[in-house]
């Protein structure tokens, strides 16, 4: 039976793909007991990858939102919004802009649960995302958001050497049973898929997945820096 605080999950991920990266396993078990999830994603992605913004394929572009989307049926989320800001290019924005997108989205479904990016995360989107999570889901009013979680993200989390604010979970969830609809999930995002060693390969994913459950006792998690929760 899901916790009733975990009943109603947004997770706001700064690109497609992360919201598989960081809790796709933990978002089908959840699921799986009962929980809504949806997914909202900030950045458009992959337009980062030429010079300048307008030069990137639309058709790529549309290409990576179906991916997106046959990618969230394997996990289970209900709906993927997609609110198209420039990919890997958010700090140029006014972070208001970006809290307002999030505020949005909050209010539309009320979510008791939102889970996003740790704020130590090397890219830059990752962070912006967190503090615009943070600043829209300020605890005033009739804030129906009870607990926030930050996950990591592989290929960001592990790759920033600023150790300041290092990811250092204190809430797992077992998913012995939900990895692989992850391993599968990430399959479907055909330019964002990669092969070993590289942290987004399966095998890399797997491997993560168990290190976190060694650290729980258990064959395979995920794992998470609670960063807020109301009891």
């Amino acid at each position: 039976m899901v916790d009733d605080s975990l009943g109603s999950l947004l997770v706001v991920a700064a690109h497609p793909d992360d919201e598989l990266l960081g809790v796709g396993a933990t978002v089908r078990r959840l699921v799986n007991e009962g929980a809504t999830a949806r997914a909202l994603i900030l950045a458009e992605g992959i337009t980062s990858r030429s010079d300048h913004r307008e030069e990137a394929d639309p058709c790529e572009l549309e290409a990576l939102r179906h991916d997106a989307l046959e990618a969230s049926e394997v996990v289970g989320y209900r709906s993927v919004d997609f609110c198209g800001l420039p990919d890997n290019r958010m700090d140029q924005l006014d972070l208001l802009d970006v809290i307002k997108k999030v505020s949005l989205y909050v209010n539309r479904y009320k979510p008791t649960a939102i889970f996003t990016h740790h704020a130590g995360d090397l890219n830059i989107d990752h962070q912006i995302a967190c503090r615009a999570v943070l600043t829209a889901c300020r605890p005033v009013g009739d804030s129906g958001v009870r607990s926030i979680y930050a996950f990591e993200t592989p290929s960001s989390t592990e790759w920033n050497y600023v150790y300041s604010s290092p990811f250092c979970p204190n809430v797992y969830f077992d998913v012995t049973n939900t990895l692989e609809s992850k391993i599968e999930g990430m399959e479907k995002y055909r330019s964002e898929s990669a092969v070993f060693p590289h942290p987004r390969s399966p095998e890399a994913l797997r491997a993560l997945g168990a290190y976190r459950g060694s650290n729980i006792g258990c064959s395979y998690a995920e794992a998470f820096m609670l960063l807020r929760d109301v009891r």
